[in-house]
């Protein structure tokens, strides 16, 4: 055994490796991106776990799943919202089941640091009926992916991590231990079970609830649910809340807890306490999964429940100890005075010398002559110019959303109807709105700012840029000539203004790819 001081992330990297797995395959997206990148960095001497950034989280899981089919074992990585575009495959691949053992890391961002939302993907995992774990610490996050993986293959069943970015991005000490080797290849036979005609998936789905009370017979049992029954006020924390909530306890404090950390719920113990006391605060950090399951439809006879929504906890964001310490009924710690109201508030903004500013001073000028114009922006760096002094972006909703939103508006009648995307996004999610909108002759013009990257999460490989993406774009049946390439930069912004405006005034669908490298990214070559 040794020790080695990691970030949430790297535990779970870290203890990816040390399970055996031969790949990983994610998405970068905040707050995850630190797993594939640490076993990225761990595994290049000796080359033995593929590891190489896919198109989006769809093809990330699908590949995933086809390393699970051929034996070995497999981690893929991604953000919340990044489990959307993977849930078609993720969903199913609970019916096929895994052969090498596959598990699904997902960071969740409570409070919404760095995504468009704060859904909870302990969600998801009930919903495909597979297990999950909810690491209350970095030593946890590392031991719950050799405990996940063991239990996917012992199981035939993937397996969900879930952490969240606190966890993700603090670091601790956490003591490992000697590495699995890897799998063999051993490819399976069972053409039934991963071939989901309906009628092969009926028989898997009922193979898929059988599992059911093994789940939640392992949940009950697990040590990761620690039921300890003192006072009759209880509270029952899931994954990190459970340090918020002993950082305000004394060791003779007189309150019955349930510590939740594998999931399915584990409805025994869960019974066992809510008998036991009078009154029940829940304590997660996410959406209230367990409150209102307890709670249910018309609440509990006998014993009150609080949480989020009842207004003792806040309904959104982060929990905190202070939040948790109100929520108890204890007084208020006294603090030190904060200066921290004396500081301007500083909004983030592009970096200095970043080719979208360019880009977008470009687009508001050719915009200028159009009574209140609209655009629909996509995710990445650019996002940031909605805010001042560009102002030059309206909306941003879903990776490849702002190719889709243009077109919807464009068919209601709305002109112009101009998107911006970025290069990476692009190929995760704009290829396909873009070629229905070609299909389509829709009028609505494309900005792809191609800055050679994916900017945002820490300058990671683009699938499309380049040639490469000239050669998608053209490849979607445009028209050529309304393809055009500018560089955004300040001596060009004439020509530039000229070339948007020319496309603007095109009946049809049209493309301008402003190209120039992150300079972030030179900054790293």
């Amino acid at each position: 055994m040794s020790k080695e001081i990691l970030l949430g992330d790297e535990a779970i990297g870290l203890g990816a490796i040390h399970a055996g797995i031969s790949g990983v395959y994610g998405y970068p997206g905040t707050p995850s991106t630190e797993i594939f990148e640490f076993i990225e960095r761990r595994t290049k001497k000796k080359g033995d776990v593929h590891a190489f950034w896919s198109t989006n989280e769809k093809v990330a899981y699908e590949e995933a799943l086809g390393m699970s089919w051929a034996g070995k074992r497999v981690l893929v990585c991604m953000k919340h919202v990044g489990l959307n575009v993977a849930a078609d495959a993720f969903m199913n691949s609970a019916l096929t089941g895994t052969n090498g053992g596959l598990v699904l890391a997902v960071a969740d961002d409570p409070g919404m640091h760095s995504s468009q939302n704060e859904q909870d993907s302990r969600y998801f995992a009930q919903f495909a009926l597979i297990p999950c774990f909810e690491p209350r610490n970095q030593q946890e996050s590392y031991d719950m992916m050799l405990e996940a993986f063991e239990m996917s293959e012992e199981l035939a069943i993937p397996v969900m991590v879930r952490l969240i970015t606190r966890i993700a991005h603090s670091r601790s000490a956490v003591t490992t231990q000697s590495a699995h080797p890897q799998n063999p290849l051993n490819p399976t036979k069972e053409i039934k079970r991963w071939t989901l005609l309906p009628s092969n998936a009926r028989v898997q789905y009922a193979h898929l609830t059988d599992k059911q009370p093994e789940l939640l017979k392992r949940a009950e049992n697990s040590i990761h649910n620690e039921l300890e029954l003192r006072g009759k006020r209880g509270v029952i924390s899931c994954g990190l809340s459970e340090n918020y909530l002993r950082e305000n306890l004394d060791e003779d404090h007189d309150l019955s807890i349930l510590s939740i950390r594998q999931y399915p719920m584990p409805a025994e113990k869960i019974r066992t306490l809510v008998e036991h006391v009078d009154e029940l605060l829940i304590l997660e950090d996410g959406y209230p999964l367990v409150e209102n399951t307890v709670r249910g439809l018309f609440g509990l006879i006998g014993t009150e429940v609080k949480g989020r929504m009842t207004g003792d906890l806040p309904r959104t964001g982060e929990l905190n100890p202070d939040l948790v310490r109100e929520a108890l009924g204890l007084p208020k710690l006294e603090t030190a005075h904060s200066h921290t109201g004396d500081i301007a508030l500083r909004p983030p903004a592009l970096c200095k010398g970043c080719p979208h500013t360019d880009s977008f001073k470009a687009l508001n000028e050719a915009l200028n002559t159009f009574e209140d114009p609209q655009v629909f922006s996509d995710i990445g760096c650019y996002t940031l110019a909605a805010l001042p002094p560009l102002e030059a972006i309206h909306s941003c909703v879903a990776m490849g959303a702002s190719i889709g939103m243009a077109a919807g508006a464009a068919h209601a009648g709305y002109s112009p109807a101009v998107a911006a995307i970025g290069d990476s996004t692009f190929s995760h999610g704009g290829i396909t709105p873009m070629l229905s909108a070609v299909q389509q002759e829709v009028n609505l013009n494309v900005l792809i700012l191609d800055n050679d990257t994916v900017a945002m999460t820490g300058t990671q490989r683009s699938m499309s840029t380049g040639r490469a993406l000239d050669d998608i774009v053209h490849g979607t049946g445009i028209d050529p000539e309304h393809v055009r390439i500018i560089v955004p930069l300040p001596k060009n912004h004439d020509e530039n203004v000229k070339i948007m405006r020319e496309e603007l005034a095109h009946e049809g669908p049209s493309v301008i790819i402003a190209r120039r490298t992150c300079i972030e990214a030179i900054k790293g070559h």
